[in-house]
């Protein structure tokens, strides 16, 4: 329950509000002494962390999870799957402290681990894949950056792998708008502003209230200073409140 609230109030930008729930998943979770549980408390921790300076801290509580969940001789799906998250995570938070060494290792260890992944007999719901790790590496090297590879993954990405046939349907707009976002903040590097707008409307069809979020309106008011003839931006802008972003100051 903490993971989650963590997860919704940054989201919304609710970043100290984000960090109680982080701590309270934490605590539960080393009440409970179950490493995937313990992996999951420190995904949630990991991205108020890194927008508070704190990308060193983040990073040890990411390994230690990595650590705790590949100790053992055999992992189970479940735990390749947190482990793999856990690492796709930490590569991501490594990019972001322009680490590219750690970045790179942890995204490949993410990879290495989803292929165990895909060969593991048990089912159950499962994050990670092939498709989830390319998705990973658009953010990774869009902070190094390396605009020419985020781009390529970007071309190779196929968002019908992020998710189970059997929750594909249920949680597509997620799948989409994730992939949108992604997209949109490559081609806003590469300087290709009609590009990125068109990802945002993207992201606006399959799910507003994405639209709306602080990360993606900061995306909007970026284009919108740059390109602000754009043909339906201004609109746009009005209907997912980025201009009041813009007034704050990016």
């Amino acid at each position: 329950m903490w993971v989650l609230a963590a997860r919704l109030a940054v989201k919304q930008g609710r970043l100290r509000e984000a960090g109680v729930h982080a701590v309270r998943a934490g605590s539960a979770a080393h009440r409970s002494g179950d490493a995937v549980v313990l992996a999951g408390a420190a995904r949630a921790a990991a991205p108020v962390l890194r927008r508070t300076g704190r990308a060193g801290q983040a990073l040890a509580l990411l390994q230690e999870a990595h650590t705790e969940l590949t100790a053992g001789a055999r992992l189970t799906a479940a735990g390749l799957d947190a482990a793999g998250m856990v690492a796709l995570t930490a590569a991501y938070t490594a990019a972001q402290a322009h680490l590219p060494a750690p970045a790179r290792d942890f995204a490949a260890q993410a990879e290495q681990t989803a292929r165990r992944l895909e060969t593991h007999p048990a089912g159950g719901h499962r994050e990670l894949s092939a498709a989830q790790c390319t998705l990973y590496r658009i953010g990774i090297h869009r902070h190094l950056g390396d605009v020419d590879r985020a781009l390529a993954y970007t071309e190779a990405l196929e968002p019908a792998g992020l998710l189970t046939p059997e929750r594909r349907a249920r949680a597509a707009t997620d799948t989409d708008t994730a992939t949108a976002t992604a997209t949109a903040r490559v081609l806003l590097d590469a300087g290709d502003m009609a590009g990125a707008f068109a990802q945002l409307r993207l992201v606006e069809l399959a799910a507003p209230h994405e639209a709306r979020r602080p990360s993606v309106r900061a995306v909007t008011a970026h284009i919108a200073a740059r390109r602000p003839d754009l043909p339906g931006l201004a609109d746009y802008a009005r209907r997912t409140a980025a201009h009041r972003q813009g007034a704050a100051g990016t």
